[in-house]
């Protein structure tokens, strides 16, 4: 029969229920028209190619006895049967057959949605070219960060959509003048690039392919260009117009070719470097029941592989009790209790948090491995605004509702499941990191028994005054319609006029202008005039101010302004406050809406006039003005300037943060404040590391009142009452007015307060309960009293408060560790803690603020376990991100993993993290790193391997470690004995770089490189120091490295002293069972820098696997030392020979020269190992390009502008740039004077 390609309209004027039927029974029948530009039937024959079983296609009439009153139609089975009409039903039942609907009910409903799009938006604009170009962008923007409209395949909804969108690409349905651009390139191809871009995808699929659609779209592209190039009257081209095309052509040809080499040269590069081998991934496949010990029995495999390792141990600790306070407890109680609180919004958690549990399960296992009890107390806070913000979003996306359509009761509960199904993951991270953590403890804010303690907290502190009622200028999110604390409210630097996105507005909004405008003094034909950034809020200005001292506005005393369109008088204040030389040296004055203004305004008894509402709409204007609030814009004023700003936006909606006046309720934090600042000036409280004194004291000294109020639902309500006394003699209320205001356990102790306070009878009092939440802070304030079951005078509370350590970042000093101190000693008349150590911020390579916008946001998991580019991607999807910012997470990630994420383990990260806190204030986190710590772990595991091999079946340690006199074996149990000493103080002083420094260098640089390597050479080898040096470096790097520290000490034999010790966290942490440092031992054995120097040459030089020849100059007092150690020394730096010459011997040329100490020099011979001309040449072409660098960036910074236009941070970054370049100039330049002294 024959068939037709036509085009089609999708209808849905069928519902779902109806097309859920039966597979084909037998031949189905597709009865399509056969008009040529009826294109419902085009959708259909397009979902049936998709078919397992393609129905048979009839253009003929269909027999009367079927009844059809519509094309398409599908009849079920051979002899008639089930008959389903309507463009939408039979799409969607062929469609389902060949499984094109979506993945999930989620997706069916996306392509549903696409259906509807394409029918009721699409199809009946397409012979309005203005109309026709407004749907088509809202496509094009929707398929900006996409393939296809729905999942990651095609699907009903592209098919759909692509059918519809025939007509405008087939043909062209605008005139020829807009069709084109000078470039000869149709206009929606042009305009609408993800369009095209999605349209060919789709019509290039084989099953659109197989009816004709891409020779459609071809000939319609062909055609169109070519009437282009007829399109001006028919007039041939002129010969300019020829040669400059030719020209164009050239320049094409050149461009096209100059790519193909390029693309040659990198094919050609990439086939010669070698492939990078794949690290080994081994899982561990023993059948070990949860809480069981793992087999370790069994061998060792052949390489470190973090699965292998991790598996089984967690459970068994915790079953084990090991992370208990009460295990092994003693007489003598020596307590560290370390506080561990997570949000419940950060799911997952993020490499800062990574640090976090890092740094404080290396504490804690440190000090239980001293033998003191040790609690460490998990704990999760509600975070109210970001989880509500997150699962308003959720609803939003998901169910289309809002908070409000659903009630706050229902609300909270979608609230609770939501945390219920994140907080297990937030918990299975935790242990993945291997935090030691007593689970049988954990809290969480929202709990009872906390939540009793918060409620108990609140009465207590509004009995004694310290919370009160006020009517102050917040930080209100117009978006959240809530106020906000100062860490939630970022600032944006501007250099000048910049356009930002605001939600709720179209349209980006102006801002960094300084716009004057002037007022008229009263009485008189003189102007004062003002400049502000804020030419909005001119309309809630209550005065103008300027320097009591300013000599230009001296003769304005007591007098007044007029208001142009608010006819409003306006006082002429003078106060130190304004700043002569800004601007005209006057400035407006707005009480309601400007933090300094407000200050103003109270020393002047200014009227506070609030222009705003809590949903950013304007009020208390004249009526012309009664329009949605824009944050800023330009205005016709006298002068408008770029002016750099700061812009206060809210962290969690990206609104513009505007200072509302607003009754809420405050915590009097002035004696509190002092006493914290105190205890710390005092001695009382250690702050580490002290540099932060100088924030702590700043905060503290001048410390304001506390807004404890939010306008949200999910949280601690207040347990406060607003009371109206039905009684004439009692003046009625207002809101503001903490007089009628009580707090209570209950509704029927709240009123009983109210009768008493007003003396009248309980049944004359009607309670109103504020519907705001306590601020998360408040909560988090208490937690480490509360999760011991304050107020109540439990067990737990008596022995573990108050607690010895907090750890947390420096970032949160003031807005949790100062408000626990405060709260602490408030409620309970101690601190908290004895100590707190700060961390640094946690930042991506490149210095960047971690951001899920950025795609920099790395979950710790994905570390551990290892992560694809296309896992990382997926990832996105689930975050609570509009389509562009999905988009640049994606090309950030793109960027910074090319090949996704490798397997790195939990010890490895853990090890990174705690070597990274040297950077100060802030950790720019490199993967890379991370996988170099990998490599550290497999030489561990290579160590310990080989040295059992050594030690043999049979070896029994003895009961105390021995030393031999030997001065090899005295050496290395000399150098133990340091890093032991070096760990221990590292520890003490939260010095962890230098933990992981000497763990580092003992079995990376003096057991592995020197002493085992030396072991080779020696006919007997002292087994006992060996096992001495394997087992003790076990145990010092357990804290940091718990996983791969008990798998290793599992396989080793056990001195019978500690034959009781099951796993090597519950072993004594080294410490004074050692006594074998010897300076005069190291100071013989410093000849071990000569190889150190030498190794250090060869990899200079790149001589991998090449031997060469080498000479030591030393002087004439270690002549014998240095001889008798040489064959020692070119057995461990891999030398052909070694030559030692007096100081006075002549040294060969053609050597590389290093010092290895004062008291020897080594000469590596590269003549003839390695090409020096060819060496010079490279250096060179590197030395100009860095001098090029250099001078670019010179230029750069030497600009006059460039300290005020140029961000801070930028700068930093430009002088760190410079300053790496000059280090590189500098080692480039000595190098090839090197390479010249050999030539």
């Amino acid at each position: 029969m024959k068939r037709y390609i036509l085009p089609a309209i999708i209808l849905s004027d069928i519902p779902i229920s109806v097309i859920i039927l039966p597979p084909f029974l037998g031949m189905a029948s597709l009865y399509i028209s056969p008009h040529l530009d009826d294109f419902r039937s085009l959708m259909a024959l397009v979902a049936a190619e998709f078919c397992p079983s393609r129905p048979c296609t009839l253009i003929e009439d269909p027999p009367a006895s079927l009844a059809l009153c519509s094309r398409p139609s599908l009849v079920l089975g051979s002899g008639g049967g089930e008959v389903l009409s309507g463009a939408s039903a039979v799409a969607w039942y062929l469609a389902s057959q060949g499984k094109r609907i979506g993945s999930n009910a989620k997706q069916e409903s996306q392509v549903w949605q696409w259906l509807s799009f394409a029918d009721n938006e699409l199809c009946p604009v397409l012979c309005s070219h203005a109309e026709m170009m407004r749907v088509l962008n809202v496509l094009d923007k929707n398929l900006e960060p996409r393939t296809f409209l729905v999942g990651n395949s095609l699907t009903l909804a592209d098919i759909a959509v692509a059918t519809a969108a025939l007509l405008p690409f087939k043909y062209v349905n605008l005139p020829v003048s807009h069709c084109l651009n000078s470039n000869n390139i149709p206009f929606i191809m042009r305009t609408l690039t993800n369009v095209t871009r999605w349209f060919l995808t789709c019509v290039n699929q084989p099953q659109f392919v197989k009816l004709g659609f891409v020779c459609v779209c071809v000939c319609v592209c062909v055609c169109v260009i070519l009437r282009s190039v007829f399109s001006h009257s028919g007039k041939p081209k002129t010969e300019a117009q020829l040669k400059k095309e030719a020209k164009n052509r050239e320049k094409l040809e050149k461009f096209q070719q100059k790519k193909k080499m390029e693309e040659k040269k990198k094919q050609e590069k990439k086939l010669a470097k070698p492939e990078k081998k794949d690290l080994e991934v081994i899982s561990y496949d023993v059948p070990t029941p949860p809480g069981e010990k793992k087999d370790v029995l069994s061998p060792l495999p052949d390489s470190y592989s973090p699965q292998y390792v991790e598996a089984a141990w967690y459970s068994w600790w915790e079953k084990q009790g090991y992370f208990k306070p009460e295990y092994g407890v003693r007489l003598s109680l020596s307590l560290c209790i370390s506080y561990g609180r997570v949000s419940v919004s950060r799911i997952p958690l993020h490499l800062g948090h990574a640090l976090t549990n890092a740094i404080q399960d290396c504490l804690t296992r440190w000090h239980r491995m001293r033998g003191e009890t040790t609690l460490w107390n998990p704990g999760c806070d509600h975070a109210g605004i970001a989880t509500q913000v997150v699962v308003e979003k959720k609803l939003m996306r998901e169910r289309g509702l809002s908070r409000h359509d659903l009630g706050r009761d229902q609300f909270i509960q979608e609230v609770w499941k939501w945390k219920n199904e994140g907080g297990d993951r937030i918990y299975h991270q935790l242990k993945k990191l291997g935090s030691s953590l007593d689970w049988d403890r954990a809290c969480f804010t929202m709990d009872p028994k906390l939540s009793n303690a918060v409620q108990e907290a609140f009465i207590r502190l509004h009995e004694d005054g310290v919370i009160y009622r006020s009517k102050r200028l917040v930080n209100w999110s117009c978006t959240l319609n809530s106020a906000i604390s100062d860490i939630e409210v970022d600032k944006k630097e501007l250099t000048g006029r910049t356009l930002l996105p605001v939600p709720g507005y179209k349209d980006k909004v102006e801002f960094g202008v300084l716009i004057s405008f002037s007022y008229k003094i009263e009485g008189s034909d003189e102007e004062v005039i003002v400049a502000t950034t804020r030419i909005e809020t001119m309309l809630g200005d209550s005065a103008v101010a300027v320097h009591h001292a300013d000599p230009r506005y001296q003769h304005l005393k007591g007098k007044m302004v007029l208001h142009p369109f608010c006819d409003r008088m306006m006082p002429i204040v003078f106060d130190e406050f304004v700043d002569i030389n800004f601007g005209t040296g006057a400035v407006k004055i707005t009480p309601a809406h400007d933090h300094n203004d407000y200050e103003v305004g109270n020393r002047h008894n200014l009227a506070f006039i609030n222009i705003l509402d809590e949903n950013g709409l304007l009020i208390n204007v004249p009526a012309p003005f009664l329009v949605q609030y824009t944050p800023t814009t330009s205005s016709p004023g006298t002068e408008s300037k770029d002016n750099p700003m700061v812009v206060p936006v809210c962290s969690h909606s990206k609104d513009i943060v505007e200072p509302l006046l607003k009754p809420q309720w405050y915590v009097d934090c002035a004696d509190m404040g002092k006493q914290a600042a105190d205890s710390v000036r005092e001695g009382r409280l250690k702050i580490i590391p002290d540099h932060h004194h100088k924030t702590w004291f700043n905060w503290l000294d001048n410390i304001r009142d506390w807004c404890i109020s939010r306008q949200l639902w999910w949280g601690h309500r207040i347990p406060a009452y607003f009371v109206t006394v039905n009684d004439p003699s009692v003046t009625p209320g207002e809101d503001m007015d903490g007089h009628y205001w009580v707090s209570g356990r209950t509704g029927e102790e709240a009123r009983d307060k109210a009768a008493k306070r007003f003396n009248v009878s309980t049944d004359k009092i009607t309670l109103r309960q504020d519907e705001d939440v306590l601020d998360t802070w408040f909560s988090s304030g208490i937690f480490p009293f509360s999760i011991f079951g304050w107020p109540n005078e439990t067990q737990d509370l008596s022995v573990f408060y108050p607690g010895t350590l907090l750890e947390t970042g420096h970032d949160i000093l003031f807005f949790w560790v100062a408000r626990m101190v405060m709260m602490g000693l408030k409620l309970t008349g101690k601190l908290p803690f004895k100590e707190v150590y700060l961390h640094a911020v946690v930042r991506d390579a490149h210095g960047r603020k971690m951001s899920k916008s950025l795609g920099n946001v790395i979950d710790p998991l994905d570390v551990i376990t290892g992560i694809s580019l296309e896992g990382l991607y997926t990832q996105l999807q689930d975050c609570n991100l509009e389509p562009v910012e999905v988009e640049k997470a994606k090309q950030g990630q793109q960027s910074d993993y090319p090949t996704g994420i490798p397997e790195c383990g939990t010890d490895a990260l853990r090890f990174t993290l705690c070597a990274y806190t040297s950077q100060g204030r802030d950790i720019n986190m490199d993967v890379n790193r991370i996988l170099g710590y990998r490599n550290f772990c497999n030489k561990l595991w290579n160590a310990v391997k080989f040295a059992m091999r050594t030690l043999g079946g049979n070896f029994v340690p003895s009961e105390k470690a021995q030393v031999r006199d030997v001065s090899i074996q005295r050496w290395i149990l000399s150098r133990l004995c340091t890093a032991v000493g070096l760990c221990n103080a590292g520890f003490q002083a939260y010095d962890f770089p230098a933990i992981t420094t000497a763990i580092y260098n003992f079995w990376l640089y003096e057991l592995c490189d020197i002493y085992l390597v030396s072991l080779f050479s020696q006919a007997v080898v002292c087994r006992q120091t060996l096992f001495t040096c394997l087992e003790t470096g076990l145990r010092l790097l357990a804290p940091i490295m718990p996983f791969v520290g008990e798998e290793l000490y599992q396989r080793l034999p056990r001195r019978r002293s500690q034959d009781d010790r099951s796993s090597i966290h519950v072993t004594p942490y080294p410490e004074t069972e050692f006594c074998w440092h010897s300076e005069d031992v190291d100071r013989q054995m410093e000849l071990m820098t000569v190889v150190r120097t030498i190794r250090s040459l060869r990899a200079d030089y790149k001589l991998t696997k090449t031997r060469a020849d080498c000479e030591f100059i030393y002087d004439h007092k270690h002549c014998t030392i240095f001889t008798s150690y040489s064959k020692g020394i070119q057995t461990l730096s891999l030398s052909q020979t070694i030559q030692p010459i007096p100081a006075t011997g002549a040294v060969p040329e053609g050597c590389a020269v290093a010092i290895a100490s004062d008291r020897c020099t080594v000469h590596l011979m590269l003549k003839g190992l390695i090409d020096l001309e060819k060496e010079v040449a490279k250096l060179t072409m590197k030395k100009g390009e860095l001098e090029k660098t250099m001078d670019k960036l010179r230029k750069k910074m030497d600009k006059s502008d460039y300290k005020e236009k140029v961000l801070v941070k930028v700068q930093d970054l430009d002088v760190e740039k410079l300053r790496q370049s000059q280090t590189e100039l500098e080692k480039a330049t000595e190098a090839i004077d090197n390479y010249k002294r050999m030539v």
